[in-house]
């Protein structure tokens, strides 16, 4: 067994194993195509028998920017941000370029530090959710002189670029299939609003939609922390021992809606002729319950892929003006949950 070396591997050390020079190594390791097939091989077993890593830090002083693209996102703790990221890895997996994850717990002053540092290491692009900041955010992202896009949402004014879609609008369709089934005393039971922009804004939207029809919400249902089945079940628990006359239910996402939803089966109410419910996300992860939840599916998956595919272009000098911002459509899944 090859022991560790006693100190950090060089490029000298590959011309010395390869028989080459530290010119053509060098050459090979940033993938210049000036070199043959063979020296290059010969040179690649080396490093790779090595344990050789380039350093990425020298090669990019005179650069002033590294390989890496910073993706910010508020949590990986639900299959939202998951597959967004997967989005992103399918894109950036196919360059030279490595996505770096940092978490913001939907914190603002947590984001404003988490990007203080990713721009510190002089990044490629950044991936930031949402569109709202601290003044101190915004001001290194309009500094930071790199492609930056904001995904999940399109409502509102972007640093450079995004990609999502209309929660709003997101919100407004709900209401409507809502009202059509004839639903009409709604509690609306979701995560407190000055964290996740992006449900309230959802929030807005359903809100404005109800009262079209001359229809107000009937109750509410808060909290705070993450998404989670006892969560929905807890909050369902509790919105209807305050107003048992609700005839519908819609969640802020689909975990917490999932969880109202096993525990109203567990009860034997009959849904969707006495409650109806629906929730927000469209996660696969829940196909499998004995309804399905009338959802929306966030083309989180998409999300990722065109952000990744905007930062490349900006990046390789092909990006269209005429596509800083992305709006998608997400997908209305009617379920089982809401009245025919």
């Amino acid at each position: 067994m090859r022991e560790i070396p006693p100190r950090t591997l060089t490029l000298r050390d590959v011309s010395e194993a390869s028989g080459v020079s530290d010119m053509t190594v060098s050459r090979v390791l940033r993938g210049r195509g000036d070199v043959s097939h063979a020296t290059r091989e010969k040179v690649l077993l080396a490093a790779k028998e090595l344990g050789y890593v380039p350093n990425k830090i020298a090669g990019a002083l005179a650069s002033q920017r590294v390989n890496l693209v910073a993706v910010i996102i508020p949590s990986m703790s639900n299959m939202v941000f998951p597959e967004v990221m997967m989005g992103i890895n399918d894109i950036l997996g196919k360059t030279d370029l490595q996505p770096v994850v940092g978490i913001t717990n939907y914190l603002p002053e947590q984001e404003e530090k988490v990007l203080y540092q990713m721009l510190s290491w002089r990044p490629s692009g950044v991936i930031i959710a949402g569109l709202e900041h601290t003044d101190a955010s915004s001001k290194m992202l309009h500094a930071a002189g790199i492609p930056i896009v904001e995904i999940m949402d399109t409502d509102g004014s972007p640093v450079d670029c995004a990609v999502g879609i209309s929660h709003r609008r997101a919100g407004r369709q709900m209401a409507q299939e809502i009202i059509s089934a004839g639903y009409r005393r709604i509690g609306f039971l979701g995560t407190k609003m000055p964290l996740d922009h992006r449900a309230r804004k959802r929030f807005e939207g359903f809100t404005e939609a109800l009262a079209k029809s001359g229809i107000e919400i009937s109750d509410q249902e808060f909290y705070s922390g993450g998404s989670a089945l006892a969560k929905g079940r807890d909050m369902t628990i509790e919105i209807l021992k305050r107003s048992p006359d609700l005839d519908f239910l819609y969640y802020s996402n689909d975990m917490i809606g999932a969880g109202g939803l096993l525990h109203l089966l567990g009860k034997g109410v009959d849904i969707p002729q006495n409650i109806g419910l629906a929730g927000f996300n469209g996660v696969e992860l829940l196909e499998g319950l004995p309804m399905q939840l009338a959802t929306m599916d966030a083309c989180r998956s998409e999300i990722g892929r065109r952000a990744a595919e905007i930062i490349c272009a900006r990046i390789e000098g092909t990006f269209d003006d005429g596509d800083k911002v992305i709006e998608l459509s997400p997908t209305l899944n009617l379920g089982s949950t809401l009245r025919g």
